[in-house]
């Protein structure tokens, strides 16, 4: 193959993946509107209410490494495609589960739909970290966050605009009502999800059938060059790295920061900070969009200027400025901080996929579980979140944020050298 045609074939290949990435950012960037819409629809707390992101990111947990063994069967193409439809039925679930207002419906459809994202992530992470050379996996990983996050902009403020439409006059009404007049309402409201998971399930399918056509290649990310091969030849684990189970907590540890980041701050604005509905849904798109400045800063400066490991560094030290900010300020700025949180957060996944898998040769398929399955402290933390914002209030709570971007500049500084 000529290297036109080898590089032809890999842009056409990271457009494809960049189609997956926007998808994960649209489904998974809609539990920033479904934490409200959810806790006035079905009477909950906010422990309670955090059980959105916990249904979303626990799949993650327990089916990561089912989601590898699915891949082996049917390679990435394949694997891609049904995690699409996966996805679908879980989109569906939601119709029954509006018309019964019934929260642990809703909630296993979020978990249907996390186990679809759980084997799409599967194939797709390590397929673009091996798909050029690993020095500026994270530059490649960063233009795949552009594409997420994008559409995690455009998530709230298109759903978002149905689900939480005329939110506060709304919730303003249901503390008038009590009864059969009440549940009517909140019936009511309930059905404005029907319509948009209808169109969400049909999209998903088309997409699954587009994939399942494409011209996308298989690759293979078992193959180990001489020295490699050489260092690894008395490695029968996973466990015999280190760097990668430093990388499984550190990325645990930021998937958890950034879901509260995304998830937490329109409730936060809202209900926190006395900030009214409409204005309090723009700030998950400040959020994302912070993170594609974050990302694009990323790409430019990934590796020419800055290392993989110096952008993580960088990433933490923000992170933990801008989380006491947000804890020591009020109003439209604290709000703000954690917003700007996603600019502390946008490099911080690029770059600890190759640091956590460099060196695993024939080891990546199962190393890159460990990976996935990590992505479960978005189910964690923000539950932490959750109980902590029910006993000391919805600012004090953002302290959990703190020791998990120090223990994320630990992996930085020293984590990922360990071997």
């Amino acid at each position: 193959m000529s290297d036109n045609s080898k590089t032809s074939g890999t842009s056409k290949s990271i457009i494809i993946i960049g189609v997956l990435f926007f998808i994960f950012g649209f489904v998974t960037w809609l539990n920033s509107v479904l934490i409200p819409y959810l806790k006035t629809a079905n009477d909950l707390n906010n422990f309670q209410s955090f059980f959105v992101a916990f249904a979303s990111y626990i799949s993650y947990f327990v089916m990561a490494i089912p989601s590898a063994k699915v891949l082996e069967k049917t390679g990435f193409k394949k694997g891609m495609g049904l995690g699409l439809v996966v996805m679908a039925v879980g989109a569906l679930i939601f119709i029954p589960a509006a018309a019964s207002r019934t929260y642990a419906l809703f909630l296993t459809g979020l978990f249907v739909q996390g186990t679809g994202l759980a084997l799409l992530q599967s194939a797709a992470n390590p397929y673009i970290t091996v798909l050029g050379p690993i020095e500026s996996a994270a530059k490649r990983i960063s233009i795949m966050g552009i594409c997420n996050k994008v559409a995690g902009i455009l998530a709230p403020l298109t759903i978002g605009a149905i689900l939480l439409k005329n939110m506060d006059q709304v919730e303003a009404k249901l503390s008038t009502l009590t009864g059969a007049e009440r549940e009517a309402e909140l019936d009511l409201l309930s059905s404005r999800v029907e319509m948009p998971y209808i169109v969400m399930a049909i999209v998903l399918v088309g997409l699954a059938v587009l994939i399942y056509f494409s011209s996308l290649p298989e690759i293979e990310t078992d193959k180990e060059d001489e020295s490699l091969a050489e260092a690894n030849k008395n490695k029968t684990s996973v466990f015999q790295f280190p760097n990668l189970l430093l990388g499984t907590l550190a990325m645990f540890l930021y998937v958890g920061v950034e879901v509260i980041a995304g998830d937490t701050v329109i409730t936060y604005a809202k209900d926190g900070q006395g900030i009214a509905s409409e204005a309090a849904l723009q700030f998950t798109s400040y959020t994302l969009a912070a993170m594609i400045v974050g990302y694009l800063i990323g790409t430019v400066t990934i590796p020419k200027y800055i290392s993989q490991a110096k952008a993580l560094q960088i990433s933490g030290i923000l992170g933990i400025i801008l989380g006491l900010a947000a804890i020591f300020t009020e109003g439209f700025v604290s709000v703000l901080c954690i917003s700007m949180l996603g600019l502390a957060n946008a490099v911080v996944f690029p770059a600890i996929w190759p640091l956590a898998l460099d060196g695993l040769g024939r080891f990546t398929k199962i190393a890159s579980s460990f990976l996935i399955m990590a992505i479960a402290g978005g189910a964690i933390v923000p539950l932490a979140y959750g109980s902590l914002a029910d006993s000391f209030g919805l600012q004090q709570a953002y302290w959990v944020v703190i020791p998990c971007y120090l223990y994320i500049l630990f992996f930085a500084v020293k984590g990922h050298k360990i071997r």
